[in-house]
């Protein structure tokens, strides 16, 4: 399966977002991609009113993503927001001609000064798709910090799993993302797809003070943690072939899935 991440930045604007997303399935498409991962808020930045765009996975936002990338002949993955009960979810969306998976963020950003639990609901299930033979877990930024989801993914049989962001900046949060998405992927000996937003700065886009805007550094990375490909800060695309085939050999050779123990009795 090829597939390719498309570290970019979103705006406050949905339907200039949605446009981006576009651009980006046609470059995906044009390099024959499988599967194309955007961001976490690809329909809307950090730092904007989030309740008021918020839709439906089938509203207008994810029907012309959807339209595009099943025109394109891929699987495209991003990340929106979606109503709550009382509160708004971040939603991560896989959508092609064969594939509509929702995941819901679980993991909230409530660290180093934000507070995303005051506007957004946690998501309760991990969700998976299919696409070029492999099956995919889904997950959203903060969750790499916790482990057990990414191996929650491998026992289901999961070959990869791909991680949306929009990382917050700080001392020495860029050494601490590339530390986690190798760990993550030796976890879980599973491919990392980890595609982050830009860094506004470097990309020259307008940003909100103190929101989780992106740092870049999206990478792909091998189950065995290997960084097959890695991105700066600005605008960039990393391609890479993704086979289950090394899964299935990482996994003989370091079973770390398989000789888990249950944490019951001592933790």
């Amino acid at each position: 399966m090829k597939a390719v991440v498309a570290q970019l930045n979103s705006t406050a604007d949905p339907a200039l977002n949605l446009q981006r997303a576009k651009i980006a399935i046609q470059h995906a498409q044009g390099v024959g991609a499988d599967l194309l991962v955007l961001p976490e808020a690809m329909m809307c930045a950090f730092g904007n009113p989030l309740r008021d765009i918020a839709e439906p996975v089938d509203g207008p936002w994810v029907s012309g993503l959807r339209e595009a990338a099943v025109k394109a002949g891929l699987v495209a993955v991003a990340g929106m927001f979606t109503p709550g009960e009382n509160r708004i979810r971040n939603t991560t969306v896989a959508v092609g001609s064969d594939v509509a998976v929702a995941y819901d963020k679980i993991h909230l950003y409530d660290a180093f000064g934000f507070v995303e639990s005051d506007t957004v609901e946690p998501g309760r299930q991990p969700a998976s798709f299919e696409v070029g033979g492999l099956k995919v877990g889904l997950a959203t930024c903060y969750d790499i910090r916790f482990p057990r989801l990414f191996t929650h993914y491998a026992r289901q049989g999961c070959d990869a799993v791909v991680l949306g962001a929009s990382w917050g900046a700080g001392p020495g949060k860029a050494q601490q993302w590339d530390v986690l998405v190798r760990a993550r992927a030796l976890d879980s000996t599973c491919w990392l797809l980890a595609c982050g937003q830009a860094d506004p700065a470097s990309t020259h886009v307008s940003a909100v003070d103190g929101a989780p805007t992106g740092i870049g550094h999206s990478a792909i990375v091998s189950p065995a943690g290997e960084v097959i490909a890695k991105a700066r800060t600005g605008n960039e695309f990393l391609i890479a072939d993704v086979e289950s085939e090394l899964v299935q050999s990482v996994r003989q050779r370091l079973p770390v899935v398989a000789n888990e123990v249950s944490g019951e009795g001592w933790r």
